[in-house]
């Protein structure tokens, strides 16, 4: 997080939900309400859709019938006049002759996708559980499913704690790694969270990443190996790179005997970032050593699947000269880079053209998009703003630079911006925001509909493909394959007016009035 981290910590009884946190004073009241309902809905025998409807007096509303046809459609406008609006058109049986058509072609293949979603903290699993359990299940089926809602398929949790837990700690707080054991915000927060979210989605992947190690294996300095009492800065002692390696095996296999299999890892978060709550930094150098000596053969001696993906931090590398090309200088050590899947990055520095930099120099290499936030300083809840910029930013423009996968930050806050510690983010905004005088009322921020657009139609094992013809200042799209025998396309209309765009697989093409200053995600069966 590009924020300035405080060394503080308020009181929070992490075992319930009698949890003291600071907050502001509630600035206004929330007027959208959600009480969400399963719709049914058969698209291509597999695809319904989840419809929100609820009035102030939680009196139903009559169900407004969704859009069949050839091609399902949903719609988001910065202004809301659509709202992942359901829409479907069919197929044109004219000839096609429109000078605007854009032309999906799969003979030209990409990346594979892993998915898309936001990071569940405990400051999110907090608000979760304070819903009620019906509103809850409704909020998650919507967000997770994909049977019945947007499908989001990828889930980023930290290891021990983050700037977004209700505490500093770590799972192995007491010196010696024969300590480890699974902490009270795993066991009442993250853990009942993340299993509701699995019986759900089965399908969905977990990535994890510490945000500090455990404070006795901290240092000073690499030069001045003098123990440091902080959660925050500090290195990590390499006299504990294998125990530190076993905090990992063990923490993965805790959470295997959970039901939760953890598909990927990093070894740190943001590893150039000193003043985070909870940190640690970690040069290029520090990494390699730790991945190749400690952390990749003892993942490999206990027989983990888990990826590992170096780096995890920023586009610019935070600007240090020695540190540039930081997952390239790892993977250039053969004995490293045989455990690295590939690297993860954040925005909050640089230029999302970094990834196509270390996708041509690294190509066997996989990316991933893992961070990246909305707060008071980037106007986060102006939809206005934020969500054309989040699309070409974020979404798209991280995917058509070859990353796998498309992470968020906080799923859930509250209104206030919370819960968080001092020492953590006081100017974030989640992926929705939720009004803590009722635990009900939602309202989504930019972050949900840029996944929930990426989701709701391209699916994990998706293939990117090429697309030709039609180009505008303000056009930006995607086209994929999925392996369900369906193509997907997103599309961004950055233009003021609506544009009439036609889409074409090459054997059937359609039609679509583009809304000026929206997101429009397509799914169609191939032809037979």
């Amino acid at each position: 997080m590009p924020m300035t981290r405080l060394n503080r910590t308020p009181d929070i009884d992490r075992a319930g939900d009698n949890i003291a946190y600071n907050v502001f004073k509630q600035k206004k009241k929330l007027t959208i309400m959600i009480n969400m309902r399963n719709i049914a809905l058969t698209f291509l025998g597999c695809f319904t859709i989840l419809a929100a409807c609820s009035n102030s007096d939680d009196a139903e509303k009559p169900v407004v019938p969704v859009p069949t046809g050839d091609v399902a459609i949903y719609t988001t406008t910065s202004s809301l006049t659509r709202d992942l609006t359901r829409d479907a058109v069919n197929f044109s049986p004219k000839d096609n002759l429109a000078p605007t058509t854009i032309t999906l072609n799969p003979a030209e293949q990409y990346q594979t996708m892993d998915g898309f979603g936001a990071a569940i903290t405990g400051s999110t699993c907090y608000n979760l559980l304070l819903m009620k359990p019906a509103d809850r299940h409704a909020f998650l089926t919507e967000t997770f499913s994909d049977k019945d809602g947007f499908g989001f398929s990828y889930i980023r949790i930290s290891i021990g704690c983050s700037d977004f837990s209700l505490s500093e700690y770590t799972c192995c707080d007491t010196k010696g790694i024969e300590n480890f054991a699974l902490q009270s915000e795993e066991k009442d927060y993250i853990l009942p969270i993340l299993k509701e979210i699995l019986a759900i989605n089965p399908s969905i992947k977990v990535i994890a990443a510490p945000w500090t190690c455990p404070k006795w294996m901290k240092v000073k300095s690499l030069t001045d190996r003098t123990p440091l009492d902080s959660w925050t800065n500090g290195q990590l002692n390499p006299d504990y790179y294998q125990d530190y390696a076993t905090y990992f095996v063990k923490w993965i296999q805790a959470f295997k005997a959970e039901g939760i299999d953890i598909y990927a890892v990093t070894p740190q978060n943001e590893p150039l970032n000193r003043g985070n709550s909870a940190s640690l930094y970690m040069e290029w150098e520090e990494q390699r050593d730790f991945v190749k000596t400690a952390l990749g053969p003892q993942m490999k001696a206990a027989g983990l699947s888990t990826k590992i993906y170096a780096f995890d931090h920023n586009y610019n590398y935070d600007n240090i000269e020695s540190q540039k090309n930081y997952p390239g200088k790892i993977y250039e050590d053969a004995a490293a880079s045989q455990y690295l899947a590939g690297a993860a990055y954040h925005n909050y520095g640089g230029n999302r053209e970094e990834l196509l930099n270390i996708h041509q120099a690294y190509p066997e290499k996989e990316l991933l998009f893992t961070e990246t936030s909305i707060g008071t300083w980037n106007s986060g809840r102006d939809l206005s703003k934020r969500l054309m910029e989040d699309m070409e930013e974020v979404a798209l423009g991280t995917i058509n630079n070859w990353c796998k996968g498309v992470i968020v930050w906080n799923l859930m806050l509250d209104n206030d911006r919370g819960p968080n510690r001092e020492g953590g983010c006081q100017t974030c905004y989640g992926a929705v925001d939720i009004n803590n005088s009722d635990y009900k009322t939602i309202i989504r921020n930019s972050h949900y509909y840029i996944i929930a657009h990426l989701s709701s139609v391209v699916k994990p094992g998706a293939v990117r493909i090429a697309t030709t013809g039609y180009t505008d200042n303000g056009i930006t799209c995607s086209a994929f394959e999925n392996t369900d025998g369906t193509y997907a396309f997103v599309l961004i209309n950055n233009n003021e007016k609506s544009k009439k765009i036609t889409v074409s697989d090459g054997q059937r093409h359609f039609a679509y009035d583009v809304p000026g200053k929206s997101v429009t995600s397509y799914r169609w069966a191939k032809s037979k």
